[in-house]
């Protein structure tokens, strides 16, 4: 079967940063129109992203559109339209704890952060990111609040976030993962010395597997986009994973089809051949 003469999917699904928003952490107004065109024929559109749900909101303003989401790596399952978590599944403390442990012994200087959620995106009821005071962020978190080691550990976490400035995502994930045994799942989505670790089994194609059986869509009839190792799992996954033109080679060697790069509207380039 050659690209052209795909069947129409039944279901689309995206990561989100380096996928779908452009550079600027955009949606632009071709992916828009794309997408626009997709819903108006009745087809579903989820997001699925390491984001956790309380950073959904600016990409649902980007849309104009409130879709079902795969967050946290595959963790939580997000309705935006509702403001609800609809299902999670989370690393116990114990499991925390001696994760924590190991990754300080083979990962010295790192820092540990959880992400948490409650019934919302907002749940104000506790912190939903913690951090130890080593743990320096890769990028710019606002909602951070830093606590003590023994704190970030001390509640069930969707993931758990552990970062070594300096170093490689992938070069800490050859050291950790082997130790792990199976206790939790490990992937990274920046190479920015930044790894996350989910409960065991948990990754983008779990989670979005769980929508589409909500939905009552088969995976054959899926077409999924990524660029990053945690999007590997999903890309495998569907009936047509696509990999971004600016995408991480794991991902380009798991896909179907490499597209245009996130900046030249590689999501709308390949939803045009059925939507435009």
């Amino acid at each position: 079967m050659t690209l052209f003469h795909l069947p129409k999917p039944k279901m689309v699904a995206t990561d989100v940063d380096g996928t779908l928003i452009d550079n600027g952490e955009q949606v632009s107004p071709r992916t828009k129109a794309a997408i626009d065109a997709l819903i108006a024929d009745g087809v579903p559109f989820v997001l699925a992203t390491g984001r956790p749900p309380r950073w959904i909101d600016p990409v649902v303003d980007g849309l104009g559109y409130a879709p079902l989401c795969v967050c946290g790596n595959g963790a939580v399952i997000y309705d935006s339209a509702t403001d609800r978590i609809l299902a999670s599944r989370t690393l116990d403390v114990e499991t925390l704890a001696w994760a924590a442990d190991l990754a300080e012994r083979l990962l010295p200087g790192c820092g540990l952060a959880a992400e948490r959620v409650g019934a919302t995106a907002h749940d104000a009821a506790t912190p939903q990111f913690v951090s130890s005071p080593e743990y320096e962020h890769a990028w710019l978190n606002p909602d951070d609040t830093e606590v003590s080691r023994a704190e970030v550990i001390a509640a069930p976490a969707i993931k758990m976030l552990i970062r070594l400035p300096g170093a490689s995502s992938g070069d800490m994930r050859a050291v950790l993962e082997p130790a792990l045994a199976g206790r939790a799942d490990l992937t990274y989505s920046t190479d920015n010395g930044l790894i996350e670790l989910s409960a065991p089994g948990v990754t983008k194609a779990t989670g979005l597997a769980s929508v589409a059986q909500r939905l009552g869509v088969q995976h054959t009839a899926l077409i999924a986009f990524g660029d990053m190792p945690n999007d590997v799992p999903m890309l495998k996954m569907a009936g047509h994973g696509v990999a971004m033109g600016n995408a991480h080679p794991e991902a380009i060697a798991a896909a179907d089809e490499v597209a245009a790069a996130n900046h030249e509207d590689g999501v709308a380039r390949v939803l045009e051949r059925w939507w435009s």
